[in-house]
C-alpha cells in the first residue's frame, strides 16, 4: 500500500514551464506527460458540475467510496447487464497517483492469481481513496485528481487540455467546452475531438443529459447546448510547435548544466515542474515569427522565380566569370552526410552505388512548404534536393540596456529545419564586420572629422602577404572622393575599410572584437576588413550592442530566475557587465552608423516600414561574396536587432547584388518587425534618441570628444594606384 509520506506527498510528473517576461508560457519541457498543475479556483464551475454530474453525483456527500454506485457495479456483473462504473472521483485520484495496477512495488503475492489480482488491487485503491479522503478536504481531492487524469494527445490534467483543445486556460473554457472535456474522461481516445468528432460530440451530449438529470442546467439550456457544433482551437503541445522553439531548443541545454550545478539531476527539467523565466517577450516574439514569415515567402518566391527549373546550388563557372553554373554531383555529396546514409552504410558498407540506388526509392513522406506541410511520395535524394532550395534566417532582439534578449528566430520553420541560424551557424558577416574596423581605428586617434579618398588599397609583402591584394568595392569602381567615415561607412565602401585596416593592422582589429564580444576565432589577414572570418548572429548582435550601451559589454541574457514547482527561486540570474570602451567612442560609432539611414545609406530604405519617422536608426548592411549571405544589423538606443538570410549551404544564393544584398534580402525583416513593435503601445520600446555623453560636439558627420579638435587639414589621405587585383574572393 502507499505509505503515509506517499499519501501526504503524493508523486506524479509535471511538465516544467518557460514563462515570458510579459508573464504567458511560451512552452513546456516534458518527456511523457504533458502536465501542469492548477488551483482550484481555477477551475470553472461549469466543469465542476460536468464532473460531478457524469462521473461522481454523490461526490461531496461520500467519504471515498459510494455504497449505491458499489451495489449497482455489483448488480451488474451479477445480472450480466453493466450499468456504469462504480469508482468515485477519490478512487480514481487513488488509481491515477499511485497506479496500483503498474507499480511493480505495489505487488504482491495475490497478484500472480488472475481473479484475486482484480479484487486486491480493487481493495487497495478502495482504502487509499478512504485514507486521501481522511487526509484532503474535497476541493483538495478534486483538485489533484483534475491535475492527473489523461485526455489524449500527450494531455494529462485539465490545464493541458484546456490549450490543447481550445488554446484557452480553464476559466475561460464554455459550459460546452466543459462537457465535452469531461466526456472524454472515460475514454480519452475514443472521444478525441479532434480525430473522432462523432464520438465525442455524442458523450458531449450524455454529459450534458447529466447536468439536466441532476439540475446542473435547465432542460431548455441543456437543448440549446446540444445544438452547439464542436468548435476547437486544436494546439497540441510539442517541442516542434509553438513559439520559440528554436529559443526553447538553446534554453534546455543551459537550464540542464545549471540544474546539474545546484544538484539535480538533468531528467528533473522535465518532471520536477520548474517554473523557467525567462527574458523572452512574447509579443515581440510572435511579431518577429510573424515578420520572418511576410519576408521570407517573398524571398522564396523571388528566388524561386530566379531558378524555375534550374538547380540553385551554383558556382561561378571562372574565377573572373559573372555566370554561374551548377555544382556537379552537390546533392550526392551532400547525401553522403545523412542520417539515412549512415543508416544505409552498416548494410551496404563502401558500395555507395548500392547506398544511393536505396535513397532514388520512393517513400510516403510529409514535408515543408510554405502553404503548409505536404503529404507525398519523395525519394530521399529527391528530399534533400527540396529543402535545398529553401532559404532560411536567423533573426534576434536585445535590449543593450542589460542583455535581455526578446526574440529569437532560429530559421523558417523548427520541425523540418531544426538547424539554429542564431546560435549555432557561422557565417562570414561581410561588411557587418566594418565597424569593428573603424572603432580600432577611432579609439586609436583617427579623428571622425578626417576625410579618406575612395580609391585602391593595396597589400603587400610589407603587410605580410606572398601576393599583392586589392579589395575592390561592391561595383568594382572607384570614386577617388573624399569621403567622411559617416559617408563611407553608411554607404559601405569597401576601399575606406582597407585603408583604416592597412594602418591599423589586422591583429589590433582582432584585438578589439573579442574585446567587444566576438567569441569566434578570426583570420589574421587584411581581408578581414570585408568580414571574412565566420561568425554567429548571437556574438555579433552581442558586440554592437556595446555602441547602444555607451561602451559597456553585456553577456547576452535569456534567463531571469528558475523556481520549483512551490515558488521557491532555484537560482536567480542577474546582468553580467564590464566597460570595454569610452562612452566617446561608443557614440562616435553610433554617429557614424547612422550615416546608413541617412540620404545614400545602405538602409534608408527603412523609411518606407516608418521606422526612421521620429526615430534615431544606427544601421549596417553586409553582403558576402557570391550574394552567399545577407546581413542587416539595426539598433536604437534601447532595442537592436539582427537579421541573417542565406541558404544552407554557402553554393545557394542569388546570382546578382540586385536580389542578393543584405539590404534585400535581409534588413525588411527587421524593418516589419520594429513595425510591429512600434504600433504595440503596450510594449516599452519606443522611437527614441540616442543619449549623448557630456561634453561631446557635433558638426555635420564629424564628432569630437572634450579635449578633441578639430584636425589640420592636410588634404585627402592615401593615394596610392591600384596594383593587381587578389585572386582570393571579394566580399561585399
Amino acid at each position: 500500500m502507499p505509505s503515509v509520506d506517499d499519501l501526504d506527498n503524493p508523486k506524479s510528473d509535471v511538465a516544467s514551464e518557460i514563462i515570458s517576461s510579459d508573464n504567458k508560457i511560451l512552452g513546456k519541457f516534458f518527456l511523457y506527460e504533458n502536465r501542469s498543475n492548477m488551483t482550484f479556483e481555477e477551475i470553472p464551475e461549469s466543469f465542476i458540475n460536468a464532473l460531478i454530474a457524469t462521473e461522481d453525483v454523490r461526490f461531496t456527500k461520500h467519504s471515498g467510496i459510494d455504497a449505491r454506485s458499489m451495489l449497482r457495479v455489483f448488480g451488474g456483473l451479477i445480472t450480466f447487464n453493466k450499468k456504469g462504473g462504480g469508482s468515485t472521483i477519490s478512487q480514481q485520484l487513488a488509481k491515477n497517483l499511485f497506479k496500483l495496477r503498474q507499480d511493480e512495488s505495489y505487488e504482491g503475492l495475490l497478484y500472480k492469481v488472475p481473479v484475486l489480482r482484480t479484487l486486491t488491487i480493487k481493495a487497495k485503491e478502495w482504502v487509499t481513496a478512504i485514507k486521501l479522503e481522511r487526509i484532503y478536504t474535497k476541493s483538495e481531492i478534486m483538485t489533484m485528481y483534475l491535475n492527473t487524469i489523461e485526455f489524449s494527445s500527450n494531455a494529462y490534467g485539465l490545464k493541458s487540455a484546456s490549450k490543447t483543445y481550445f488554446k484557452k486556460l480553464p476559466k475561460d473554457l464554455e459550459p460546452e467546452e466543459s462537457a465535452l472535456l469531461v466526456g472524454m474522461i472515460q475514454n480519452p481516445s475514443k472521444y478525441n475531438p479532434k480525430f473522432f468528432p462523432k464520438n465525442s460530440k455524442s458523450r458531449r451530449d450524455v454529459v450534458i443529459s447529466q447536468m439536466v438529470k441532476f439540475n446542473k442546467l435547465t432542460p431548455e439550456e441543456g437543448e440549446s447546448m446540444t445544438e452547439i457544433p464542436i468548435v476547437l482551437n486544436y494546439a497540441p503541445e510539442s517541442h516542434n510547435y509553438g513559439v520559440a522553439q528554436y529559443f526553447r531548443e538553446y534554453l534546455k541545454d543551459i537550464v540542464k548544466k545549471d540544474l546539474k550545478k545546484l544538484g539535480y539531476e538533468e531528467s528533473d527539467l522535465y518532471t520536477k515542474g520548474f517554473k523557467i523565466y525567462t527574458t523572452i517577450d512574447s509579443r515581440m516574439q510572435n511579431y518577429a515569427e510573424e515578420a520572418m514569415k511576410t519576408h521570407m515567402r517573398d524571398q522564396q518566391t523571388k528566388f524561386n522565380n530566379v531558378y524555375k527549373y534550374k538547380n540553385p546550388w551554383v558556382q561561378r563557372k571562372s574565377e573572373n566569370s559573372s555566370q554561374y553554373v551548377e555544382i556537379p554531383n552537390f546533392i550526392e555529396n551532400n547525401a553522403k552526410r545523412t542520417e539515412i546514409y549512415r543508416f544505409l552504410k552498416e548494410t551496404y558498407g563502401n558500395d555507395d552505388k548500392a547506398i544511393l540506388a536505396r535513397m532514388r526509392e520512393k517513400v510516403p513522406m510529409r514535408v515543408f512548404t510554405w502553404n503548409g506541410e505536404r503529404d507525398t511520395v519523395m525519394s530521399h535524394i529527391d528530399s534533400i534536393k527540396h529543402y535545398k532550395r529553401f532559404l532560411n534566417i536567423g533573426m534576434l532582439a536585445m535590449d543593450p540596456r542589460n542583455g535581455n534578449i526578446k526574440a529569437w528566430v532560429g530559421g523558417i520553420n523548427f520541425k523540418h529545419f531544426k538547424f539554429d541560424n542564431v546560435n549555432q551557424s557561422r557565417r562570414q558577416p561581410g561588411s557587418t564586420f566594418k565597424p569593428f574596423v573603424y572603432v580600432t581605428a577611432i579609439d586609436n586617434g583617427f579623428s571622425t572629422c578626417e576625410k579618406v579618398v575612395d580609391e585602391p588599397i593595396t597589400f603587400g609583402a610589407e603587410d605580410g602577404l606572398s601576393r599583392s591584394y586589392t579589395p575592390k568595392n561592391s561595383d568594382g569602381k572607384y570614386s577617388y572622393a573624399s569621403l567622411t567615415l559617416r559617408q563611407a561607412l553608411g554607404q559601405s565602401i569597401n576601399s575606406v575599410s582597407a585603408r583604416l585596416i592597412k594602418e591599423f593592422k589586422p591583429s589590433k582589429v582582432i584585438e578589439y572584437a573579442h574585446q567587444l564580444g566576438i567569441k569566434s576565432e578570426l583570420p589574421n589577414s587584411p581581408s578581414l576588413c570585408l568580414g571574412v572570418g565566420e561568425v554567429s548572429l548571437f556574438e555579433l548582435l552581442a558586440g554592437y550592442a556595446v555602441f547602444a550601451n555607451q561602451g559597456k559589454y553585456t553577456e547576452p541574457m535569456v534567463l531571469v530566475r528558475i523556481e520549483d514547482k512551490n515558488g521557491q527561486v532555484v537560482k536567480e540570474y542577474l546582468p553580467d557587465q564590464k566597460e570595454v570602451l569610452s562612452k566617446e567612442t561608443a557614440y562616435k560609432m553610433i554617429h557614424l552608423m547612422r550615416g546608413a539611414t541617412a540620404g545614400g545609406g545602405t538602409a534608408v530604405g527603412l523609411g518606407r516600414f516608418g521606422v526612421l519617422d521620429g526615430n534615431e536608426v544606427a544601421a549596417k548592411t553586409g553582403t558576402t561574396s557570391n550574394f552567399s549571405d545577407g546581413w542587416f544589423m539595426g539598433m536604437t538606443q534601447d532595442l537592436i536587432g539582427g537579421v541573417w538570410v542565406g541558404g544552407e549551404d554557402r553554393a545557394i544564393h542569388f546570382q546578382s547584388i540586385e536580389l542578393g544584398q543584405g539590404a534585400r534580402i535581409a534588413m525588411p525583416a527587421w524593418g516589419l518587425f520594429m513595425q510591429k513593435v512600434y504600433a504595440d503601445k503596450d510594449i516599452e520600446y519606443k522611437k527614441t534618441k540616442f543619449l549623448v555623453p557630456d561634453g561631446i560636439r557635433i558638426a555635420g558627420d564629424c564628432v569630437l570628444s572634450p579635449n578633441e579638435g578639430f584636425p589640420v587639414p592636410q588634404g585627402d589621405l592615401g593615394t596610392q594606384p591600384a596594383l593587381k587585383p587578389a585572386d582570393d574572393d571579394e566580399l561585399l
